[in-house]
């Protein structure tokens, strides 16, 4: 019996339907993350405004979206929203359930990176008669950053990996391309194998950007600490 077929290995290491299915995986995870982000920003403000009537409804979402496993949370919004009338395509429920999920835990990485920031900054700017938005956008958030980049950069990296969940709602990402033709071809391992790979390209690609993105922001503040270590 053949165990292991080279050739079959490398003619799906250039297939033009699994390189496909590579590219939906990094678009599904470009889109989550975006939009994961933008109502994790809206969510970890709404826990620092200080208000119940906005603290307590994001920290339910954020209680139940993290104490929840994906796979549920995708399966009730794909085959348990129709039952009340609502109905998403497979595409659509795959970037709500990723969204909704990544919003959780990136809320607390912002709220995280806010509650950094020294409250004299915050004072500071009122003195300078900036308001609240402003002093969010000018002052608070910039200076965040550097403590926001690298678990969000982890988050990335996760996201790539995690979109593989979409595949069991027939969402044709990578692995379920790889599924698809593993029940063709019956090439077990040669396909798995060939889709590990293909993670791992693209999570070392990030690890990259994500390297030069944190020695970026992280600048600033490395010369700042460098500086004062060398006059103690």
């Amino acid at each position: 019996m053949r165990i292991w077929n080279w050739e079959g290995f490398f003619d799906y290491l250039t297939n033009r339907y699994l390189l496909e299915g590579a590219v939906t995986t990094l678009w599904l995870t470009a889109a989550s993350l975006v939009a994961g982000l933008a109502l994790g920003i809206i969510i970890a403000l709404m826990r620092l405004s200080g208000r119940r009537s906005l603290v307590w409804p994001a920290q339910f979402y954020t209680w139940v979206f993290r104490g929840t496993p994906l796979l549920v949370q995708l399966l009730i919004i794909y085959t348990g929203l129709p039952l009340f009338g609502v109905r998403f395509s497979v595409v659509q429920a795959a970037l709500l359930g990723l969204s909704l999920n990544e919003a959780a835990y990136l809320s607390e990485i912002v709220r995280a990176g806010i509650l950094s920031v020294q409250t004299g900054q915050r004072d500071a700017a009122k003195a300078l008669g900036l308001n609240r938005v402003l002093t969010y956008r000018l002052v608070i958030l910039p200076q965040a950053l550097r403590v926001i980049i690298p678990p969000l950069g982890n988050s990335v990296n996760g996201l790539l990996k995690t979109t593989s969940v979409a595949s069991v709602i027939s969402m044709e990402e990578l692995l379920r391309r790889t599924q698809i033709l593993i029940q063709e071809k019956f090439m077990v391992l040669e396909l798995f194998i060939v889709a590990a790979i293909y993670y791992l390209l693209m999570t070392t690609a990030w690890d990259m950007v994500q390297r030069r993105l944190e020695r970026r922001y992280g600048r600033g503040y490395d010369d700042r600490a460098k500086h004062a270590a060398d006059h103690r």
